[in-house]
């Protein structure tokens, strides 16, 4: 027995002038998807403009504008739906043209249930992975350029001046910044912008690996050179060829193979672990931490000669709380991208929430921030903006930064009462799941007063 996906997030528009067609197709159909109808191709063109529509299955015979001529108008929107036309036994030559002309499949009137349903899934998968494919081709695209770094601060520009001119140059570089700043994406940038964009990236997370295994992931290993060594292993820096390795958290590297770092990149040739023969290395070589080295250095923990070595071209990546200007341009990003992936349609993050966006610390910075668009998006409803009711406590009421300070916003005395009036009543009112008599015994207020305050301040629990 056939199975099908109930997914009422595609919409199927039926086009045919005979009523008893229209109604039998979405008594088929009525369970699955959301279901459109138009009588005419005129009909059609019009519920095509106003509505997003997946599949359209469409007559071929009908007055006025034929199935034809709609499916050419249909063809030159700019996101034309999959169409699947309906024609007679006798025109069957017409549905084969109509395929050419851009139709996914056609079926011959009287048609059978079952192959109608096997199509139009077949059709959605399609549009689906279509979908799918276009979105990853612009993510590759933003990749190529800067436009997937976002940032207009002063700090920012400066960052992309720097890297505009590395991506000129093959010498080392060594980016630095606090954890989740996007030092990998700098990279990558470098990488795809720069002179070796042909070759390979290599990513290398130094701390990520066994210290006793980082010798055989740097250089590779010849068979039977160790106990497990079955068989020859290429490393991480001859799989860099003429691209670029990334060592990121360069900072955890053992001293003794700090030394082995050193040795390739003065002499830039390696042997593998158990083998004899001299390899030549080639690759630029791109480090990142968000550890000071030069302190490290001073502590006798970081080789002084190795620092130098790896920082000829610096990058230092501002964090997230000194970039406030930045942060409505990151979270409008991060919240198209995440509703694009997650299917869901979220509007917008409403004026306060925004507020509350700029004046959080984020000490996780931007991997922080998209984590936790990625929760609000994945608990929103349809259509609804992102309120202060829909952040967590923790980002509306944020402990003191790292000097012992409470980051405020610019807003006046009476703008700000009110907004952490709002939040602390809010903030009861999640303790106590919403129960009014026991959130208003909480503040010590009169349950009236409490609803009254809810009111005044749009407070309404939301159900997703």
């Amino acid at each position: 027995m056939d199975t099908y996906n109930n997914d009422l997030s595609q919409t199927v528009l039926i086009v045919d002038d005979e009523a008893p067609v229209r109604e039998s197709l979405e008594t088929l159909l009525e369970d699955l998807f959301v279901i459109l109808k138009a009588e005419s191709g005129e009909d059609a063109m019009n519920s095509l403009r106003e509505s997003e529509v997946d599949l359209v299955i469409l007559d071929v015979m009908m007055p006025g504008m034929g199935g034809m001529a709609t499916l050419d108008s249909i063809m030159k929107l700019s996101d034309p739906p999959e169409v699947i036309m309906l024609s007679a036994a006798d025109s069957a030559r017409l549905g084969v043209q109509a395929v050419k002309n851009g139709a996914f499949d056609y079926i011959a009137k009287p048609f059978d249930s079952s192959e109608i349903l096997k199509v139009a899934q077949k059709a959605l998968e399609k549009r689906r992975l279509q979908r799918e494919v276009n979105y990853l081709r612009s993510e590759v695209v933003k990749l190529s350029g800067f436009t997937n770094i976002i940032g207009n601060s002063r700090g920012m520009r400066e960052v992309f001046r720097i890297v505009q001119q590395i991506c000129n140059t093959g010498s080392n570089v060594l980016i630095t910044g606090e954890s989740g700043t996007g030092k990998e994406l700098i990279a990558r940038t470098i990488h795809s912008k720069g002179l070796r964009s042909s070759g390979p990236f290599v990513p290398v997370n130094c701390a990520a690996i066994p210290q006793e295994l980082l010798e055989s992931e740097f250089f590779g290993h010849e068979r039977g050179s160790f106990t497990g060594a079955h068989e020859r292993r290429i490393g991480k820096f001859e799989l860099a060829k003429d691209g670029i390795m990334f060592l990121d958290e360069i900072s955890t590297l053992r001293q003794d193979l700090q030394a082995k770092l050193l040795r390739v990149l003065q002499e830039r040739e390696f042997t593998r672990v158990g083998g004899s023969q001299s390899i030549r290395v080639n690759a630029q070589i791109i480090s990142a931490t968000n550890q000071d080295l030069r302190e490290l250095v001073n502590e006798r923990r970081f080789r002084e000669d190795l620092y130098y070595r790896l920082n000829v071209l610096p990058v230092h990546l501002p964090p997230l709380r000194d970039r406030k200007g930045d942060i409505p341009l990151l979270v409008r990003h991060f919240l198209e991208r995440i509703a694009y992936r997650l299917n869901r349609k979220v509007s917008d993050v409403t004026p306060e929430a925004m507020e509350v966006f700029k004046a959080y610390h984020w000490p996780g910075n931007i991997r922080e921030m998209e984590n936790l668009l990625e929760r609000l998006v994945a608990f929103s409803i349809d259509n609804n903006a992102i309120d202060v009711q829909d952040l967590p406590n923790e980002l509306v009421f944020p402990e003191p930064d790292g000097d012992g300070r409470i980051l405020i916003g610019s807003k006046g005395l009476l703008e700000a009462r009110d907004r952490f009036e709002k939040m602390y009543i809010l903030s009861a009112l999640r303790k106590s799941g919403w129960n009014q008599s026991e959130a208003a015994r909480v503040l010590k207020i009169h349950r009236n007063t409490l609803i009254k305050k809810m009111a005044s301040h749009g407070l309404v629990q939301r159900h997703g």
